[in-house]
């Protein structure tokens, strides 16, 4: 397939389009860790200019899943278990600060309302004993809303600009391992404590608790600490789903 320019190749449309296809191709496991990236033969899988994929590949080293190579080019990172579990921990952090300054400073009444509105849909997605795929998505994306809610609430660009750029980290996200919480009664429950620490922290900030909002924010991470131990060391079962890009965590000795 020719790499000649296109109309429209070099503009945000292909790059974001090759952007998502990479990334969905390094979760995959389709190009494994350590595996080199070549521009041209991407380019030709994809189907688009080279110009769309340079700038997808730039952007994927941003988000921390490719590396950039001494001399030249882009190779798949991979992940030590510690560094996943340092930036879970730092999420945590973060966010716990996060709730401390919204208690303290006073969060925004229609802010609040919504992030209550939101655990309130999470409440009525958890009363089934197990969660199929469409609410499962759902939660998910309940999930994170109640998370970028909760930042919203602090009123601190400072501090949204940095939890935001931890986020993004391979796995970091607040949902980075809910997905081995998913498809049998028990992974529910683990759902179930997870929501009742998101109403408790909702409660805290709405009393102006400072300390105690901080800490059920950092304990609330650890679940995520747990559900990566889970993934890498636990015994998978049929019902668990796989976790994208899994394979690029070096597991500990």
């Amino acid at each position: 397939m020719s790499n000649a320019a296109e109309p429209g190749d070099s503009g945000s449309s292909q790059a974001v389009k090759a952007q998502l296809r990479l990334r969905e191709m390094i979760l995959a496991g389709e190009l494994p860790g350590g595996a080199r990236i070549a521009e041209v033969a991407i380019s030709e899988q994809l189907g688009v200019s080279r110009t769309p994929v340079r700038t997808a590949l730039m952007r994927l080293e941003q988000e921390g899943l490719l590396e950039a190579l001494p001399n030249g080019g882009y190779a798949v990172r991979t992940f030590s278990e510690r560094d996943v579990a340092d930036a879970i921990e730092l999420r945590g952090t973060l966010e716990g600060l996060v709730a401390r300054l919204a208690a303290e400073r006073g969060a925004a009444p229609v802010v609040l309302r919504e992030a209550r509105a939101c655990l309130q849909r999470i409440d009525e997605l958890l009363r089934e004993p197990a969660l199929d795929d469409a609410a499962f998505s759902r939660y998910v994306t309940h999930n994170e809303r109640f998370h970028a809610l909760l930042c919203e609430m602090a009123g601190s660009p400072v501090i949204a600009q940095q939890l935001e750029r931890v986020v993004n980290l391979p796995f970091a996200s607040p949902s980075g391992f809910v997905v081995v919480q998913a498809n049998s009664p028990a992974a529910r429950d683990m759902l179930v404590v997870a929501q009742d620490q998101h109403v408790q922290v909702l409660d805290a900030i709405e009393s102006g608790e400072g300390s105690r909002a901080e800490a059920l924010m950092r304990e609330h991470s650890r679940i995520a600490r747990r559900n990566l131990r889970e993934a890498l060391h636990g015994t998978p079962t049929a019902e668990q789903r796989p976790l994208p890009g899994v394979q690029l965590i070096r597991r500990r000795g």
